[in-house]
């Protein structure tokens, strides 16, 4: 039997279909996704949850021309489906579809976004754009309710109710997560909306309206009518969600019923002005290893067995997992300790931290500028804050970093997990400024480990510096195996040496670059010239021992997880030229660009990073 899905080429096409024709749809995408992402990894649970919504909002909207913004991006897949992109065999490679919206894609998307609480920025945007043209099209923004914790969102919210004329929807895609329970005041206004009577009532009374006056699920004129006079009467239009900012609610609404969700938007176009439609929906919604066990495990996968969630292939273990281990034993010595995620505490491995004391680990949501500076109140009172973030987000708390930790000289910690090229998950999740961000603030000391046993060194140094802010950064995926260093001085570990009668060459490893540093350096080697590999392990500021170093050689070339323009490298070149040493200094890292999506090797090639290209590079400086 020919399935609806393959019929479906663009959101026109979902007009043709009937109710019950919907609902089997909505059954064939989750089909697809599951069979899919199992294959290539990828954000499986949000899609899950958002099957009906995006429906219904293809439905009742006419995109491109009426404008749909997700918040954040990796919600999108099921757009991707509806509007013609059924092609998933290569998602998230070169060769195949991003993990977000793209522009390069299809005029349907409209923000390659991934950093949450964005969209309602872009929407009043759009939404003002459109009004001055004198353009009668919607504009809509879907947030989940975790995007609603950030800052951004509520300044956004703040602006918005002051346009009473703008033809602007907000959809809260309420799933009561981001990637675990969504925290704070908001989630229990939510919840409170969520499980009130007057809700439970007008969704049993919709439902039965529908079952008694038209054939089961089909739509009927009186049936839309009896629930919008039921619903009338049990949920006032007038009902606010923010009273104080005099939006206008309308909802919640079953999120995976595509008739009341239809219905409930359908309502919102009736009024005027900036409206919020509340929707419920459940992440991982129809896939039965993610309804029975934790949903947040399936947020995002890798290649998976799509009948039991289990992934194909068991990785070595992770940075992150080091991390993790690591914080609790040092916080059990250290009682300043304190741990800080916004919103993703288990990506970022403060779990086992919060497991063991409860009262010491603080999720902000999704509101880094915030734990920036709520770190350094802990700091000035006694603590010892220790921020997780994946590195990516260290941008959106850069002034926070400067201004309130920097400035005055508080002992935090922020430990960058997915430092560097990140690959799969496209140009906004590589971690690549964090290195040139630091290397801007004064008095700021970063941390690069090349392996398990100097994450845990360089870890315990960072969390008993009390006079200014560190930085422990450490790249996405599995931890190499140890990397032991053939000597130490001055704080300087070889991890390379070979003497020859060629140039004094001087390799500088930075983090986990190390196993490109010390297979360059046996190349280097073998065709004559006298090579030393160093790893700094602080990596900012530079160190006198290095710059002692950096004299005696005839060459020194850096290699970086990071943005090449202004890192490690270019911080050194800096610091060597102020004091009168102008030995030449090569560097290598990631270019300044935003990097398409591609595998970490593809990337570290296209980037010059690999033993081989860096050879070439280096064979006219050596000649």
């Amino acid at each position: 039997m020919a399935k609806i899905i393959d019929r479906i080429n663009n959101p026109a096409d979902l007009q043709k279909l009937s109710s019950l024709e919907l609902a089997d749809l909505a059954g064939e995408i989750r089909s697809f996704l599951v069979e899919n992402v199992a294959k290539t990894g990828g954000h499986m649970g949000p899609n899950l949850g958002v099957v009906e919504l995006t429906i219904a909002l293809h439905r009742m909207f006419s995109s491109p021309t009426d404008t749909i913004i997700f918040d954040t991006g990796h919600q999108a897949y099921v757009h991707k489906i509806l509007t013609g992109r059924k092609n998933f065999a290569n998602l998230r490679t070169a060769q195949g579809l991003s993990g977000y919206p793209s522009r390069a894609e299809s005029v349907h998307d409209v923000v390659e976004n991934s950093h949450a609480s964005t969209a309602l920025s872009w929407a009043q945007g759009v939404a003002e754009a459109k009004a001055l043209k004198g353009d009668r099209s919607y504009t809509v923004a879907v947030i989940g309710d975790g995007a609603m914790t950030g800052g951004m969102t509520w300044e956004a919210l703040n602006n918005i109710s002051e346009r009473p004329d703008l033809r602007l929807i907000i959809v809260v895609n309420d799933n009561g997560r981001s990637y675990e329970p969504t925290i704070g005041g908001l989630a229990h206004h939510l919840d409170a909306l969520r499980t009130s009577p007057t809700y439970e009532r007008a969704l049993r009374w919709g439902k039965q309206h529908l079952k008694s006056r038209g054939k089961p699920g089909e739509l009927t004129y009186d049936a839309l009518h009896g629930i919008k006079r039921g619903v009338a009467d049990m949920v006032s239009p007038e009902q606010v969600m923010f009273s104080d900012l005099g939006i206008k609610y309308t909802g919640p609404v079953d999120g995976h019923d595509i008739v009341a969700t239809e219905f409930q938007l359908a309502r919102a176009k009736e009024f005027t002005g900036p409206i919020i439609v509340h929707v419920i929906t459940e992440k991982g919604r129809g896939y039965t290893p993610a309804e029975e066990n934790d949903a947040d495990h399936f947020h995002t996968v890798g290649p998976i067995h799509p009948e039991t969630g289990l992934p194909v292939k068991k990785e070595r273990f992770g940075w992150t997992s080091v991390f993790a281990e690591e914080i609790v034993q040092l916080a059990k010595r250290n009682s300043k300790i304190v741990g800080i995620s916004a919103a993703m505490m288990e990506p970022v491995g403060l779990k086992p931290l919060r497991a063991q004391f409860p009262q010491r680990v603080f999720d902000v949501g999704i509101a880094e500028q915030h734990a920036m500076t709520m770190a350094a109140g802990l700091s000035y009172a006694g603590c010892h804050p220790v921020i997780a973030l994946y590195a990516t987000f260290l941008n959106r708390a850069f002034d926070q970093l400067l201004m309130d930790a920097a400035l005055h000289q508080q002992g935090i910690t922020v430990v960058l997990d997915r430092a560097g090229i990140t690959g799969a998950d496209g140009a906004s999740h590589n971690g690549m400024w964090d290195l040139a961000i630091a290397s801007m603030i004064p008095g700021i000391r970063v941390a690069a480990p090349r392996d398990a046993s100097t994450l845990r060194k360089l870890l315990g140094q960072a969390v008993s510096i009390e006079d200014g802010p560190t930085i422990v950064r450490y790249p996405k995926g599995s931890v190499p195996p140890d990397i032991k260093a053939e000597t130490t001085a001055d704080g300087l570990e070889v991890l390379f040496h070979s003497s020859r009668k060629g140039k004094n060459v001087l390799i500088v490893a930075v983090g986990a670059m190390a196993g490109q540093a010390i297979a360059l350096s046996k190349e280097l080697a073998a065709r004559g010239q006298a090579v030393k590999c160093v790893d700094p392990g602080w990596v900012i500021p530079i160190s006198p021992a290095l710059l002692a170093q950096v004299a005696a050689a005839d060459l020194v070339v850096t290699i970086e997880d990071g943005e090449v323009t202004n890192g490690v490298g270019s911080l050194l070149r800096t610091t060597c030229a102020a004091k009168n040493c102008f030995t030449p200094i090569k560097s290598f890292g990631i270019p300044q660009a935003f990097l398409p999506t591609d595998s970490r090797d593809n990337l570290l090639e296209s980037s010059h990073m690999t033993p081989t290209t860096m050879l070439k590079e280096l064979a006219d400086l050596l000649d």
